[in-house]
């Protein structure tokens, strides 16, 4: 008798425990919709439909399960995306690789990876554009601005993020003649990674654009010093004996 009445104690325990739990989770998952019905309303135009805070919890509670499964998808979807457009920049094939990183950035519009990679996607493609069409300078225009939008954005998500940075160097310098664009990105960029070689063969090329011959050469003698690479060495050399030989002709 002792042993079933102790049983009994223990269903009444568990059975006290297990409502104790559902009510807290309940109570926990009355006041997350209570929020977000809150939220709503707050961002809805006045004027709008006369919807009440309680009118939303409970429409909220009705379609969690369905609300949840679809933000999950949709995260998946994003993250599909983003490994397709980045194994098709590896292949090279950057026109479909602007399209997937499109899809990518409508899943997640607040990644810079993604402007970065839409970045270097658009300015390949740009150079592409060498006439197969009447529209060809049109276009090559108008994926250079591409390029350069998706690197600032990239910037503006994470501004310490240097490889947007060296995109935009490398974009202004070599293809839009915009080379005090490109020092004011490569000095920011330096502050952070002081000893970045590549960085720094952009830089010289910037002020020698600019006529400040004297300044390029420094960097090319700044690289010469920071680099123990031979092929990078021997081409500071040579792009400062250059310059040089222009000095005194």
């Amino acid at each position: 008798m002792k042993k079933f009445r102790d049983f009994v104690v223990a269903l009444i325990i568990i059975a006290a425990v297990g409502s104790l739990i559902y009510y807290m989770y309940q109570r926990g998952s009355t006041r997350t919709n209570r929020e977000l019905a809150r939220r709503m309303l707050e961002i809805s135009p006045k004027g709008g439909p006369p919807e009440t805070i309680d009118g939303l919890r409970h429409a909220i509670a009705l379609y969690e399960d369905q609300i949840e499964r679809n933000v999950r998808e949709g995260a998946q979807t994003g993250v599909y995306w983003k490994i397709l457009a980045t194994r098709l920049i590896d292949r090279k094939m950057h026109n479909d690789a602007l399209e997937a990183l499109e899809r990518a950035i409508y899943y997640n519009s607040e990644d810079p990876v993604l402007f970065y990679l839409t970045g270097v996607s658009a300015g390949i493609v740009a150079k592409s554009r060498v006439g197969f069409t009447a529209n060809a300078p049109m276009e090559q225009e108008q994926y250079f601005k591409l390029a350069e939008n998706a690197y600032l954005r990239a910037l503006q998500l994470d501004i310490t993020y240097t490889r947007p940075m060296y995109g935009l160097a490398v974009l202004y310098a070599f293809e839009l003649n915009r080379p005090q664009d490109a020092i004011v990105q490569l000095e920011r960029l330096l502050m952070i990674t002081p000893s970045d070689i590549p960085s720094l063969f952009v830089l010289a090329r910037s002020y020698y654009m600019l006529d400040d011959f004297t300044r390029a050469i420094e960097i090319y003698d700044s690289i010469v010093d920071r680099t123990r690479n031979k092929e990078f060495r021997e081409e500071a050399l040579k792009l400062k004996d250059y310059i040089q030989g222009m000095l005194y002709e």
